[in-house]
Order: C-alpha cells, then structure tokens, then sequence
C-alpha cells in the first residue's frame, strides 16, 4: 500500500514539475513584460490589455468550458472510439461558434470601436479589433488542444508549445513589428502571429497523442453530457477569468482619461504576480485529470494526492511571494519609470497568490469529484465578494482598492474548495507539516522585509534571491514527510532533501 501511495505521490509531483514548466510561459511573458512596455508604450500597452482581456473571457464563455470538461471525462476511458469522440465534439463545441463571433466582429469593427475607443489620443483602431477577433478561435483551438493532450496524462509536450514556440516567437514578432505598426495594432499582429503558428503544432501535438484519422470518423458521440458537464463547470473558469480579465476591461470603461494607464499598471503588477501562481496552477493542471482517473477506483486515493499538492504548493509559494513582494521594487526597475506606481498593488497580489497556494489546488478536485453544483457556489460567493469590496474600496484607493477586492475573492474560492473537501469528502490538506513550512516562509519573509528596508543598490536584490532559495530549501525540508520526499526522486535527492528515490523504496 505504501508502494503504491509513493507512485501516486510520484506522479503528481513528476507531473506537476512538467506542467510548472509548461505554464513557465507565464513567467517568460512577465519577463518580456518590460520589452512589450518599451516598444509599444504603456498606453498602448494598456489598450492591448484591456482587449486581450475581453477576447479572453469571451473564449471562455463561449468554449462552454470544453477544456475543462475533458479533464473530467477522458481520464480513465478506455475505449479509443469514445475518446476520439468526445474530443471532436469538444473541439467544434468550443471552436466553431468563436468561429462565427469573429467574422461578425470584423464585420462590425467600425461600430464597436464607437464603444470602446478612451480619448483622442488613446483610440482604439478598427485593424486591432479585428485582430483581436480572429485571435479567438485560434486562442480557444489552443486551449481546447493542450487540454485534450493534458487528459491524457501527458504534461511535457506542451513544454515546448506553450514556452518555445509561442512565447519566443511572440517576441520575435514584437521585435519585428513595432518598427511597422506602432502602439496597440502592433502588439496584438505579434500575437496573433504566434498563435497562428501555435495552432498549427497543436495539431502535430494532437496527432501524437490522438488518431486523427479515428478523430474524424469515429461514431458521433452524446452531446448533451459533454455540454452538461462544461457547464457545470463554466463558473469556476469565468470567476478565474473575471477576476482576471474584468478589472482592465472596468478601469477603461470607468476612466475614460486615464484607464489606458491604469490598465497597463494592472497588467503589469498581475503578470509579475503570476509567478508563485504558477506553483498552484501546476498541481491544478495535475490534479484535475489524477484525481478523476483515481476516483474511478476509491476516492479515498485521492487524500494522498491531495496532501501532497497542498504541502508543495505551500513549501514553495509562501517564500517565493515573500521575495517577489519585497524585491517589488527592483523588478519594476526595468520597466519604465512610470510603472514603479504598480508596487502597492503588486504586493497585495502577491499575498493573495500565497494564500491562494496555501489552501491548495482544492478546486481542481472539487471538480471532479465533487457535486457538479459546488463550483457554481463558489464561483458565485467569490464574485459577490469581489464586486463588494471593489465597489467599496476603489473609488477611494483606486488600483490598490481593485487589487483587494480581487484577492479577496480568489481567496473565498479557494477555500470554499477547501471546506467542501474536509466537510463533504472528509479531505484534509492542512496539517502540522503545512504548519512547519508556513512558518518557515513567514520567517524567511521576515528577514526578506528588513533587507529590503535595510538595503539598497544591486546589492539588496542579491541578498534577496539568497534569501529566497534558503527559505524555499527549509521549507521543503521541514513542510514535507518522508514519503514526499522520497516522491520527489532524483530532484530530491540532489537538493539533499532525501537519501533515497523512488526506485529505492
């Protein structure tokens, strides 16, 4: 029995590296953040923004969250011809309508700019709405494709996609096209562009794990439950989605003379803040698809997996938030001057994406396993909370007020997740080994918060980032048991976190 919780432990943490890798693309685009600022400017940065945030959630609505329904039902299937074809229906569920919604935007684009321009200085161009149109069924094939390999227990591939491919040659792009196209139009035909090359080797990644030939000719499979069971999960992706799409989408609709700004101010301070986010998406990813695959057997198995992602997620978010906050500052130093105002919201992001972590990727399992009413619960009670506290606090602190309001609600989400675990399934993630690495990363933070008032120069962010790595270390030492450990394989043993690997065992 041990034996065979190792494995499972094994596997999550094995997976959850790959997929960490592969949602590392986040962490590159904050990289090639300040790049984008430079040569498009902040403005039109912020148009480009408020934009991508409209066609992203957009996507998400009208996907009618295929993504996340083959999470739930390919796992454990095991004849080939329905999983072939329940991924054709997904795809032209989730594809074919954002199909028709461009070509009636790039009809319209004249008219829906009326609505949408800020000032004179800051209009917004019919050639970027249109591209932004088009960016949506090729943006939704991407998200429905990876999501497709992502059920079948293959986490690398989209290694290369979502990092290499997509992000280096999204940069390659901006390079090129900002000397032709200046400002938003720029940046989102550099989009575009990666996501057009993207599709295509989503369609090579799918071959590989998919026949395409079966795909086409497989039997015609039930729509009613593959859209009944996106729907049931609708609301979890759109909470996510709102609170990270609206808040651009409402300061430019609210600020009509300064919204392009406050727009790109957000963005900057939410992309940076993605990074310990990633720790937790990581084992979201991971989970989703284990846990349905485990939960066909006993959904006792699960409790093991689950423990294992709160303790990691802990272990690791907790110290790297600390240090993000704190070396706030020197990350925002490469940016223009101008965007040095995003560190107060920053911070509140920060911690909010270190709770989040904290509570665990409790949502991901509440999804497939849970009662299929349960993420609407949540994802209702969150938005409540965040509308609430936006509209008390914004208007009086303004981008701080709406950053608040955000974590507050990303908050409630995660850990209504949690409770409906431990009081309906009898799951537990908190426990003393959570408790010792909580500790652990507050204390490091402690320190971090005196070099950071304490220090200044190049100097100050060394110490940081030294501090940061051994807080992390201690962490994973003392936030994990021995089987944790020794899941961690040949990772662990090199960071002298175990003597012994899996195979050892």
């Amino acid at each position: 029995m041990q034996q065979n919780i190792l494995i499972d432990r094994s596997a999550v943490a094995r997976g959850a590296f790959l997929a960490m890798l592969s949602r590392g693309g986040a962490v590159i685009e904050a990289l090639a953040q300040p790049l984008y600022i430079w040569l498009f400017g902040l403005s039109g940065y912020g148009i480009f923004v408020a934009l991508w945030a409209v066609m992203n959630l957009t996507s998400k609505i009208m996907d009618l969250s295929m993504t996340s329904a083959l999470q739930r039902l390919i796992p454990g299937e095991k004849d080939a011809e329905r999983i072939h074809a329940i991924l054709r229906s997904a795809l032209l569920i989730g594809v074919l309508p954002t199909v028709a919604m461009a070509a009636v935007v790039h009809s319209q684009a004249p008219a829906i700019i009326g609505y949408l321009s800020l000032t004179t200085n800051h209009a917004i161009e019919a050639r970027t709405v249109i591209l932004f149109a088009w960016a949506l069924p090729l943006w939704t094939f991407l998200e429905v494709a990876t999501s497709a390999v992502r059920a079948q227990g293959a986490f690398g591939p989209e290694i290369r996609l979502r990092i290499f491919w997509e992000q280096a040659m999204r940069i390659g792009l901006a390079l090129v096209v900002f000397q032709i196209v200046p400002g938003a139009p720029g940046l989102a035909m550099a989009y575009v562009g990666s996501l057009c090359l993207a599709a295509l080797l989503a369609v090579r990644l799918l071959s590989r794990h998919y026949d395409l030939k079966l795909l086409l000719r497989a039997p015609r499979a039930a729509i009613g439950p593959i859209v009944t069971t996106g729907l049931a999960l609708m609301p979890t992706n759109l909470s996510r989605r709102l609170l990270i799409d609206a808040p651009p989408m409402l300061l430019v609709a609210l600020i009509p003379a300064g919204g392009a700004m406050a727009a790109g101010l957000f963005e900057v301070a939410r992309k940076i803040s993605t990074v310990p986010q990633v720790v937790k998406q990581a084992f979201y990813y991971v989970l989703a698809p284990l846990s349905a695959a485990q939960a066909r057997r006993a959904r006792a198995d699960v409790q093991p997996l689950y423990s294992l992602a709160c303790r990691l997620s802990t272990a690791l978010a907790i110290p790297l938030a600390g240090f993000i906050a704190c070396a706030g500052r020197d990350i925002l130093s490469v940016y223009r001057q101008e965007t040095l105002a995003a560190w107060p919201a920053l911070c509140v992001l920060v911690a909010a994406r270190g709770i989040e972590a904290m509570i665990g990727p409790a949502g991901a399992v509440v999804e497939v396993i849970g009662h299929r009413l349960l993420p609407l619960v949540n994802s209702v009670f969150g938005i409540a909370v965040w509308l609430s506290l936006a509209v008390m606090l914004t208007p009086a602190y303004g981008l701080v007020g709406m950053t608040i309001a955000i974590g507050a609600g990303t908050i409630v989400i995660a850990a209504a997740a949690a409770l409906e675990l431990r009081w309906g399934k009898g799951m537990r993630g908190m426990d003393r080994w959570i408790a010792n690495s909580l500790a652990s990363g507050l204390l490091g933070t402690g320190f971090m918060i005196g070099t950071a008032y304490g220090l200044d120069g190049p100097g100050r962010f060394l110490v940081l980032l030294l501090l940061w790595i051994m807080t992390s270390w201690v962490s994973l030492r003392i936030g994990l048991d021995e089987i944790d450990r020794i899941a961690l394989g040949t990772f662990g043993t090199k960071l002298r976190l175990s003597s012994r690997g899996v195979a050892d065992n």
